[in-house]
């Protein structure tokens, strides 16, 4: 090190910088402090963090390059969240993002962490061009099944939108609509405009089963979001059915029909 700046000195120094090419991190590898070299250590790992989250989201971003090269140009990312619990709605989101979004470490909302989910909706929601929500509640998945439920909310979803799209991409479902479409197994994991859709959703529906939660406290819904865990089964034998439980769905079902007997 040329100068003889001060551990804290440093640490703010690395801060602002942002290639491994730097002079000034040049200097700190021949700094023998432990310090500064703990500092380098952790400023590397940063960085090598954040190239894996750039390049992860560059590869989500490939279905999205494709299409605008074949013309389109009003991209509409759609998926749901809720197919599984035994109560609760199903909520679908459309998503349309602009061409220069860019949010590393955007992935399926099942995989991130409660706190970054919610700022990744914010962030979402303040920089999309449009989105719409769908919501199918459990009296119409009991009348018409959680498949055809989930494909009237990603409609309503693509309704809800301001601007109507020319291309959607769904997470692993076909819709009855007249717009070119690409379905995509895994879709959530696989482009950002999905992979938005899916922040979105799984929010939006949690925010609602939180609600609920306070509604029809001993459940749990606000923990496990409707899914069927020992708390909820539980619940369910003691305290019965609530109307936002799926009568369909087993065991649902068969608590609703020992109530009937």
């Amino acid at each position: 090190m040329k100068t003889a700046m001060s551990i804290k000195e440093i640490s703010a120094k690395l801060k602002t910088i942002d290639s491994p090419e730097d002079l000034f991190l040049q200097e700190c590898l021949e700094d023998g402090r432990k310090g500064v070299v703990d500092l380098v250590s952790k400023w590397q790992r940063k960085y090598e963090k954040e190239q894996q989250e750039k390049n992860a989201f560059m590869e989500m971003t490939e279905f999205e390059r494709q299409l605008r090269k074949q013309g389109f140009s009003i991209l509409a990312g759609i998926d749901e969240v809720g197919r599984g619990p035994l109560a609760g709605p199903v909520v679908t989101s459309a998503v349309i993002l602009p061409e220069s979004f860019y949010l590393p470490g955007l992935n399926d909302s099942k995989k991130i962490p409660e706190s970054k989910r919610e700022s990744f909706y914010e962030m979402i929601y303040k920089e999309a061009l449009s989105i719409g929500i769908g919501v199918v509640h459990s009296e119409v998945i009991d009348e018409i099944n959680i498949y055809q439920a989930t494909k009237k909310a990603m409609i309503a979803a693509v309704n809800d939108l301001s601007d109507f799209p020319d291309h959607l991409l769904i997470d692993a479902m076909e819709l009855d609509v007249p717009i070119p479409q690409l379905s995509l197994i895994k879709g959530d994991a696989r482009s950002i405009s999905i992979s938005a859709a899916s922040i979105i959703a799984k929010v939006t529906r949690d925010r609602m089963m939180k609600d609920y939660g306070q509604k029809y406290p001993g459940y749990g819904f606000e923990q496990h979001m409707g899914y069927g865990t020992s708390q909820h089964l539980v619940a369910l034998d003691k305290q019965g059915l609530t109307p936002w439980h799926r009568r369909s769905f087993a065991p649902v079902k068969e608590i609703a029909a020992r109530s009937n007997d």
